[in-house]
């Protein structure tokens, strides 16, 4: 299993991105101290070795506190220039960011191939979806703002009702989808009229370098603060002060935790957090095998399984185990592995360096109490890769059962009766979503009716996804705190807060000239088109 490295011209590497400037205080401040190297697994020569893409300010707690500081002023106690900015006004900078951000696509898809490994189709849609993203946070923004435009009446007592911004926001993305997901949390965190301390994850961090200037000319200074280094030296002390309002985070739960635990003050922390997730298929006896392989095929591998909503263990009937372990097994091997640009690449380089490591630990441990590799290339090893290992039988006492593996190996139970899968999933420390694969409405109908109290999503038939983005995105237990959407975010960085009074003469007359002279940005009925 190899790649060549014919290199279209358009995806080549010609010269390194040594970042050495962040954004704080409205400011591009320049750095002058360590650095941390930013390698991709994918060879740029024709004998392997890893490419230097550039380099990243190693930052530590002096840049946290700076920061800190600059969204501290930004906010002010609730009395900053954006926290109590008019919808409108918000809006138009929002747009003016999108706008400048599309310019950058060709720099940001070909940033996203070579830092994670993420086919080309794949890097266009994440941020093709990312800007769809954003103009639908902005519309949907709109008409949050149009809803409000107006007073209700309940006894003698009058409420103008909107939504209003927490304060400080820590803003951590993931490294498998380091614009969107990321994004996700961001813009709505921004438009609502929180201010914002943003660290770029692990991997997948140059991709943020082509924005800089956009965050900065777009928003007001302190707005939107961006720091580069490791979440340990420069999120930690900044939760140690206890003055981060919003903790949003899509990653692992421990990093979480972790963080969560460092605040002194958790009862006014509010957590918006997307963690990990073991998704997964339950194939019934009367499944369309061709529409479910396929269906299983992209769940299991796509991004090789480098994804929260994967799929990430597979219960088949006994009665088509057989049958689907052989077909699936093919096509598993049938995938086209190659770098990000080759066309039909279904499979990519992993982005970190270690994972082959750890999926071969998964493996061994399988083996060695009892599972079998089904497909002829399971894993075989590159330089950056490991083939996925279909692994049947599986037990709970193998590592691959119970960890989030997040890469490509893929687990396979069998079972008899439909209780197994659904105690299992009862038991588990996660639930965001299902795969259910069946055709007859009486097996179906009270799994669905189960199967939604124990995840937030059931796939009919379908695999797990986080998309459309205007669906709720959301998990139960160790999966995640709060509701992302481009209708739930913006819930999910407010809070509802209203001027009340009571109805009389006076505060009628003064509601009245309040409104006509237009002097306050939050009670207002204007209607924004």
């Amino acid at each position: 299993m190899s790649v060549k490295n014919n290199i279209p011209e358009l995806y080549q590497i010609t010269e390194t991105i040594n970042q050495r400037q962040y954004l704080v205080n409205g400011e591009l401040k320049d750095w002058n101290g360590k650095t941390t190297e930013v390698i991709s697994t994918i060879s740029s020569t024709s004998d392997y070795k890893h490419t230097v893409l550039g380099s990243t300010p190693d930052m530590g707690e002096p840049e946290a506190m700076d920061a800190l500081e600059a969204a501290l002023g930004a906010y002010d106690k609730g009395k900053g220039v954006w926290p109590t900015m008019k919808v409108k006004d918000r809006v138009e900078r929002m747009e003016n960011f999108v706008k400048k951000m599309e310019t950058k696509r060709e720099e940001i898809v070909k940033l996203l191939m070579w830092e994670i490994g993420k086919s080309l189709p794949d890097s266009q849609k994440e941020f093709d979806r990312t800007v769809e993203y954003i103009y639908d946070t902005i519309e949907d923004y709109k008409e949050l703002d149009r809803s409000s435009a107006k007073f209700h009446k309940s006894g003698d007592v009058y409420a103008h009702i909107r939504r209003g911004p927490l304060g400080v926001v820590l803003c951590l993305g993931p490294y498998n989808y380091p614009l969107n997901e990321t994004f996700a949390l961001l813009i709505p965190a921004i438009i609502m009229g929180n201010t914002t301390i943003f660290k770029p994850a692990k991997h997948g961090v140059l991709l943020i370098t082509p924005l800089l200037e956009a965050f900065q000319s777009s928003f007001p200074k302190g707005v939107v603060n961006i720091l580069f280094g490791r979440g340990r030296a420069v999120a930690a002390p900044i939760m140690k002060t206890g003055k981060v309002d919003v903790l949003a985070l899509i990653g692992n739960s421990k990093s979480a935790n972790a963080l969560q635990d460092q605040h002194p003050k958790s009862n006014r922390l509010r957590l918006v957090l997307g963690l990990e997730a073991k998704n997964p298929a339950i194939i019934l006896p009367d499944a369309d095998l061709d529409l479910t392989i396929n269906e299983v095929i992209a769940g299991t591998t796509s991004f090789n399984g480098q994804r929260c909503t994967a799929l990430k263990v597979v219960y088949v009937h006994d009665d088509i185990k057989d049958e689907f372990l052989k077909r699936f097994s093919a096509k598993v091997d049938a995938l086209k592995f190659g770098n990000p640009w080759d066309d039909g690449a279904k499979l990519t380089p992993l982005p970190e360096p270690g994972k082959p490591a750890y999926i071969q630990e998964l493996l061994d441990d399988a083996l060695a109490k009892g599972a079998s590799v089904q497909n002829k290339k399971g894993g075989e090893h590159s330089d950056n890769y490991i083939w996925p290992a279909v692994l049947y039988p599986v037990s709970k006492d193998m590592r691959v059962y119970e960890e989030e593996q997040f890469g490509p190996i893929i687990p396979v139970l069998s079972f008899s009766d439909i209780s197994e899968p659904l105690d299992d999933m009862a038991e588990s420390n996660y639930g965001q979503q299902v795969s259910l694969f069946g055709k007859d409405v009486y097996s179906l109908s009270p799994l669905i009716d189960t199967l939604a109290n124990l995840v937030c999503r059931v796939n009919l038939n379908s695999s797990c996804q986080r998309g459309p983005d205007v669906y709720p995105f959301t998990g139960r237990k160790d999966s995640a705190q709060a509701t992302l959407s481009v209708h739930d975010a913006l819930r999910s960085f407010s809070i509802r807060t209203f001027v009340a009074f009571k109805d009389n003469e006076l505060n009628n007359e003064t509601i009245e000239q309040l409104l006509e002279a237009k002097v306050s940005n939050f009670l207002s009925t204007d209607y924004i088109l």
